[in-house]
Formats: C-alpha cells, sequence, structure tokens
C-alpha cells in the first residue's frame, strides 16, 4: 500500500474506527491538543471521541500538510468546497469552502455532483481503499481472509485480551447494544486466552 492507505489503514485498527468514518473524518476533527479523535454522527448519527493513536501524530501532520496544500489549490483554482451536512451546509454555506471542514484524506480528482452538477473535492473513495488493502494482505503474505473491516476487530479483540472492560470496548466502537460488542469476547475463551485442553493436561502426565 502506499503511504496514504497505510496511514489510513494504521488509524482504523489504532481507533476501532468504521471505514467509512475514517474517510469522512475532516481536518477539525484530530483534535492534537487533547490528544482525541472526534468521529462525528457515526452509525447511529451519534458523535463519538476516540484515542488519537500517539504514534501516528508524525504521520498524521505530514497528511495535512498534503492536504493543506490541495485545499490551496481548489482556491486558488476557484473550485474550493466540500460536501457538507445539509443543516450546516443551508447555516453556513460558506462552511465548505473552509480549511477546517476539508478532508483528512481527499481524493485525487474532483467529482461532479450528478445531482446538482457542482464540482467538489471528496474524500477518498472507499472501493479504492478495499483494493489496496487486498493488495497489501496478499502482498504481507496473509493467507486468512482479511478486509479492512477486520482491522476494528483485531481493534476491540486486542483491547480485550489486554484487560478492558466490556463497556469501554462497546463506546469506543460505538456500539448502541452492549450484546454486539459481546462477539468480540469469543476469542478470550479459546485458544491461548483462558481454557487448556485436556489433552495438553495428559501430556504434562
Amino acid at each position: 500500500m502506499d503511504g496514504v492507505h497505510r496511514l489510513l489503514a494504521k488509524l482504523l485498527y489504532g481507533t476501532g474506527m468504521r471505514l467509512a468514518e475514517g474517510l469522512h473524518l475532516r481536518v477539525k476533527d484530530l483534535d492534537f491538543a487533547n490528544q482525541a479523535i472526534v468521529v462525528r454522527a457515526g452509525k447511529g448519527g451519534k458523535d463519538r471521541y476516540l484515542m488519537l493513536p500517539q504514534s501516528l501524530v508524525p504521520a498524521l501532520r505530514e497528511q495535512l500538510a498534503r492536504a493543506h496544500a490541495v485545499w490551496q489549490q481548489d482556491q486558488a483554482a476557484g473550485k474550493g468546497g466540500v460536501e457538507m451536512p445539509d443543516a450546516l451546509d443551508r447555516k453556513y454555506p460558506m462552511a465548505g469552502s473552509s480549511w477546517s471542514w476539508f478532508w483528512v484524506f481527499p481524493q485525487t480528482e474532483h467529482s461532479t455532483d450528478p445531482r446538482s452538477g457542482v464540482v467538489r473535492r471528496h474524500h477518498l473513495f472507499d472501493q479504492t481503499f478495499q483494493r489496496a488493502f487486498k493488495r497489501g494482505v496478499k502482498a504481507a503474505g496473509v493467507t486468512k481472509p482479511a478486509t479492512p473491516h477486520t482491522l476494528r476487530h483485531a481493534f476491540a479483540t486486542h483491547l480485550l485480551q489486554d484487560g478492558y472492560d466490556i463497556r469501554t470496548v462497546q463506546g469506543l466502537l460505538g456500539h448502541a447494544d452492549v450484546a454486539t460488542t459481546m462477539i468480540y469476547t469469543h476469542v478470550l475463551k479459546v485458544g491461548g486466552g483462558a481454557v487448556r485442553s485436556p489433552m495438553d493436561v495428559m501430556a504434562l502426565d
């Protein structure tokens, strides 16, 4: 994977975000001062706060510098503006052209809205990342099936293995029902997690 896709993959694993949530990140959603990331209107329409992985801060700052250069080019070309939530677009019609609302992971080319004909800068497409992720998995020699959502599963599983309580993980994942989070606990009950096979006990006798 190239640098941008690799960074996005690390961010998805490091925060447990859904792919769509990572792609929709705006500049203002990265709070370096408080070491937090705001996921706005995630699944269920609710905002939630996540940890900002400190190991990714330098790479995220570099990504913002690249995004800022793209934003400046758009401004100079008179093509500044990104898609905004409808209510905010009506209330603050110029906000879509501001740096704070720009995408953290902008698309390289402009897109034309088929409904309005407006030319805008879109965020990275999910299909583009999914293809890059698939190539990365293959290049790494991973034989088990893996998708971008696997990174979210790994985030939850590793937190539970490290001893974090289920409610904490539920909040970070943005699950409305803790039962949804409980599916990740299955790995703690088998393998190296807890119960020893009686076969292994016999082998020690």
